[in-house]
């Protein structure tokens, strides 16, 4: 028989290795310690068969002792606690001692007569290795001899006819794989079955060796082909689960290999030693449909083929590096590059019996090596009580489960990505960690809840990211995060990774807010644009005007207009796009929880618009999130918003609720809010909202009530009052809906329960009132009504007073600008129209520039014009005034409590005098919880009425002016009541007692008990 060569395997570091081989060897194929073991071997062609092999045994047995005498012991130890443990080793422990020294002879003898009956030829010892394998042996048949013998000399084990099987069946094709396994057979006294890690061709070999004391390796043959080409093709694991990945073995460069090795009993025990090993023991390839699905993007659990995994053989590394030229496992001191299989997949099977627990990849690009962890080789980093509440649709801390969170999982630093994508076949991360390529970052389906995960080590604030996701089509699409805390500034709409570190000082405002309540409390609120208020400044910038400028004027609140992000600036934040990200136009988050703060410990509360009402189509943002209608109902006739242009969000889908009601609940913890007035709430509450027959479906009922909006307002409500007390919410709704500020558990006259909103935009009042005062004085007397039809259900709801921004854009003109007559009576009108807001039940909101009636309409490219209060303008006395009248009008109004503290108590109203339509008078009498009065009177006219006879209660002794819009200092004609009215005995109106008063002209007066 032609003798066989086979691949060399590196040494164990206590045994000296075995060759046959003279002269040189292939750089990085035989260790140092081979080459030393190998001039000791006496020439071949001087002696027989028999007699070269005898001489290579004394050789071997010398070395043997000078190398691992020091571990003879320990390695005896092993192997007598393996024994007990290993049924085909148990056997052979049990020998004695005498009968393994018995078995060597044999062993021994048998071997030199095998050798010299296949008469294999002396020459072989001398012959060189080509140079294009590594370091090959003698024929199969004497190096076998050979090391069997130089095993039984070197161990002097009882096992020892076990551990010749063991060494003869050690054929192995991974030059790096053969050594560990010879190591630890060495140092265990045979306790692993070398089947373990042999190829399928092995298994003759290794049965036979379980029975015998003898190797057959004619049936483990091997070509060395196999093992030494580098790029060998990966073999198939055999149906038995035998590693077959030997043959696609691949080594790190030589030089590595020379000096990285590791233990055999380090290596299967998996704790890397000083030394590494520097070779795969084989492949560990992915199979096709695994690598079709990473390719395409619509693997579900890529962490199942992905990381690192125990299988048979030893422990299988398998990375997903797109664009990489090589992939290398680092565990401590381990080094061991992966074989590359294409289309960025890099695997390897390597010798250890668990997975390091902190292995890290060495990633090397062109003219580049990162060295990072293995996203792989993470558990989820969302837990099973966030998944429950996501799937009941009852997480109130959604965004603390999903989107993008810094974090520490399992020691290590990083961000764990979370999304919701139920409908996706995949998701893949692509940021600008990646070069924007999510292939190779797919996020794993956690169960049935619809939740994509993936936790990225290293990944932290500042860092760019979207969500790639595979729709059920095939097709892909690139997805802003829906719950992303901070964004790019328009037009750019990538999420960024965040983590606040704010520390907030609004403590004491926090522990009085809600006291008393809302409802029940001085309510005077200033509506900005914070965009263009002034415009350019940031955040912080704006902390420092904004506060001072609104205390000074007296208004207890600020809202805000929707902050959340959104795409377009002319939409004013009415159409949201990033439901959980402050508009990064003015600043990072932190910059706006440093203006809300600001403005809290300047005493005064933040509101803020809040749009659950319809989100736009926008191809990057929810619009068919997942390839298929998510946040939109699935019904076309109820996503559409026929107004806007936008969709409706499905408020009957329980994440989608969850979604809403957890974004509630975030603005108020997170930042503070004191408030959230709820846009658009009609056309959420009614299924024929702008909508014509046949283009809506009744419900359940045969109604036109949307059932579900209802029941997600009122969860809205319940909770951010139950999680917050003290904050308020408000309703824009602009129908008689029956209780939209009553409890929810309070059921009203249609059968609902309430709606639960602390307050209400009364639209009725803004309307009708408007309408009056755009009427010239001398039409009035046939609108005299629609200042009064307020009052008749002024108590059905707790309601707000609103001349907000809706009322001056969009050629409604500024509030100024739609009084009749000259710029004198314009400004008298405007004056005069204010007094009566304020005294009028219900709290008021004015949006900014009317303070100080600005002319133009609102624009939001330039805000207010602030010139008209510069004092080189010839006008600016005019604007001033109507600025000093708002101030004066909220000091007044917070230090009485008659204007505010009764608002939604009937007892706290009375008309005096409703119904002189005739002189364009009204009077009314307010009244605190004490009884204490206010009289507020106004002239609608443009004439002076001298000793105007008012009826007002007997028990005041006198009436004192507090107000009067005429002064001269608010730019009036200065007719006003100086002096203290004394009221008479005279019944007027219904009152035991009178007084006579001078109404200015186009005025409003107030009076209080002197």
């Amino acid at each position: 028989m032609t003798p066989r060569t086979t691949p060399s395997s590196d040494p164990d570091p206590q045994t000296p290795a075995e060759s046959t081989q003279t002269g040189s060897t292939p750089a990085g194929s035989t260790p140092a310690v081979k080459k030393a073991t190998a001039k000791k071997a006496a020439p071949a062609g001087k002696s027989t068969p028999a007699r070269a092999v005898e001489k290579a045994v004394e050789s071997m047995r010398r070395g043997a002792a000078k190398k691992a005498a020091p571990g003879a012991e320990a390695a005896e130890t092993v192997a007598k606690k393996t024994a007990a443990k290993k049924a085909p080793v148990k056997a052979a422990a049990k020998r004695t001692a005498a009968k393994g020294a018995a078995a060597e002879k044999a062993v021994t003898k048998k071997a030199v007569t095998k050798a010299v009956a296949k008469k294999a030829p002396a020459q072989a010892a001398e012959t060189p290795a080509p140079r294009k394998t590594t370091a090959k042996k003698a024929p199969a048949e004497k190096t076998v001899a050979e090391k069997a013998v130089a095993k039984k000399t070197a161990s002097k084990e009882a096992v020892a006819k076990k551990t010749v099987a063991k060494k003869a069946v050690v054929k192995k094709t991974a030059a790096k794989k053969a050594v560990a396994k010879k190591a630890a057979v060495k140092k265990t006294a045979a306790e692993k079955p070398a089947a373990k890690k042999t190829a399928t061709t092995e298994a003759a070999a290794r049965k036979t060796a379980a029975k015998k004391t003898v190797a057959r390796q004619a049936t483990a043959r091997t070509p060395a082909k196999a093992a030494s080409g580098k790029g060998a093709a990966p073999a198939t694991p055999s149906a038995g689960g035998a590693a077959g990945e030997k043959a696609g073995a691949r080594k790190i460069p030589a030089q590595q290999a020379a000096q990285k090795k590791i233990p055999a009993q380090q290596a299967a025990e998996g704790t890397p030693g000083p030394g590494a090993p520097v070779t795969v023991a084989g492949s560990a390839a992915l199979d096709a449909a695994d690598r079709d699905r990473l390719l395409s993007g619509t693997h579900h659990d890529p962490h199942s083929v992905l990381g690192a995994h125990p299988v048979p053989g030893g422990v299988a590394f398998r990375a997903f590096r797109p664009y990489a030229l090589s992939v290398t496992v680092a565990a401590g001191a381990v080094r061991a590059e992966l074989h590359d299989d294409g289309d960025g997949f890099f695997t390897g099977l390597l010798p250890l019996r668990d997975v390091p627990r902190d292995y890290r990849l060495l990633v090397a690009y062109e003219g580049s090596v990162h060295e990072t962890e293995d996203a792989y080789r993470f558990l989820p980093a969302l837990g099973e009580l966030d998944l429950h509440l996501i799937g009941e649709g009852r997480h109130e801390e959604l965004w603390k489960a999903l989107g993008a969170q810094p974090m520490t999982h399992q020691g290590v630093t990083g961000t764990r990505f979370t999304v919701w994508a139920p409908n996706a076949r995949g998701v893949s991360l692509a940021g600008t960690f990646n070069y924007w390529d999510g292939t190779g970052f797919p996020l794993r389906s956690l169960g049935g809840t619809g939740v994509w995960e993936l936790f990225v080590p290293g990944i932290g604030e500042g860092e760019l990211y979207k969500f790639e996701i595979t729709r059920p089509d095939g097709s892909k699409t690139l997805r802003a995060d829906p719950m992303a805390r901070r964004t790019e500034a328009p037009p750019d709409t990538s999420s960024i990774v965040c983590a606040s570190a704010y520390e907030w000082g609004d403590a004491e405002w926090l522990e009085r807010r809600g006291t008393p309540a809302p409802h029940e409390a001085p309510f005077s609120v200033y509506e900005v644009h914070l965009a263009s208020w002034r415009p350019g400044l940031t955040y912080r910038q704006l902390a420092e005007q904004l506060p001072a400028y609104v205390k000074d004027l007296g208004f207890t609140h600020v809202e805000l207009m929707p902050v959340a992000e959104h795409p377009f600036g002319g939409s004013w934040g009415y159409q949201v796009t990033g439901f959980y990200a402050p508009t990064a136009r003015l600043g990072t988050p932190d910059d706006f929880r440093y203006l809300v703060d600001r403005l809290h410990q300047a005493g005064i509360g933040v509101l803020m618009d809040w749009v659950p009402a319809h989100f736009p189509r926008d191809d990057w943002a929810l619009a068919e999130f997942d390839g298929r209608p998510l946040y939109e109902h699935e019904d076309p006739l109820r996503s559409a918003h026929p107004d806007w242009g936008t969709l409706e969000f499905d408020f009957g889908r329980r994440e989608v609720r969850n979604f809403l009601v957890a974004n509630a609940v975030y603005w108020c913890e997170e930042f503070h809010i004191d408030g959230l007035r709820v846009d658009a709430v009609a056309s959420m509450l009614y299924l024929d909202y702008s909508r014509e027959p046949g283009q809506w479906v009744p419900n359940e009922h045969g109604g036109r009530e949307n059932l579900d909006a209802v029941a997600f307002l009122q969860e809205m409500n319940a909770t951010v009052y139950r999680r917050n007390p003290g904050i308020v919410t408000i309703a824009e709704e602009s129908t008689a809906w029956d209780g939209v500020t009553r409890p929810t558990h309070v059921t009203g006259p249609g059968g609902f329960g309430g709606l639960g909103f602390g307050l209400k935009w009364n639209m009725g009042w803004m309307h009708d009132s408007l309408e009056y005062m755009t009427k010239e004085p001398v039409h009035r007397r046939y609108h005299h009504d629609e200042m009064t039809f307020s009052m008749v259900y002024a108590y059905s709801e707790n309601y707000v007073l609103p001349i907000s921004h809706d009322e001056v854009v969009h050629g409604k003109r500024s509030l100024v600008s739609k009084m009749p007559g000259d710029w004198w009576q314009q400004r008298a009108n405007l004056r005069a129209y204010l007094g009566f807001m304020w005294a009028h039940p219900g709290k008021q909101l004015l949006f900014m520039g009317q303070e100080f009636a600005q002319g133009a309409e609102w624009s939001e490219a330039h805000g207010p014009d602030w010139w008209l209060l510069d004092p080189a303008y010839g006008a600016e006395a005019d604007h001033r005034g109507v600025r000093d009248l708002v101030r004066d009008l909220n000091t007044v109004y917070r230090h009485t409590p008659a204007l505010w503290q009764r608002d939604t108590d009937p007892s706290g109203f009375r008309w005096v005098v409703g119904d002189a339509a005739d002189d364009n008078v009204f009077a009314f009498l307010r009244y605190d919880a004490e009884g204490v009065p206010l009289l507020a009177v106004s002239n609608m006219s443009p004439v002076v009425r001298e000793g105007y006879r008012l009826g007002v209660p007997e028990e005041v002794p006198a009436w004192h002016e507090v107000v009067n819009t005429d002064a001269a200092r608010y730019g009036g004609g200065d007719v006003v009541n100086p002096e203290p009215v004394k009221p008479e005995p005279q019944s007027w109106h219904g009152c035991p007692a009178s007084i006579r008063l001078t109404l200015p002209p186009l005025a409003t007066v107030w009076l209080r008990p002197a």
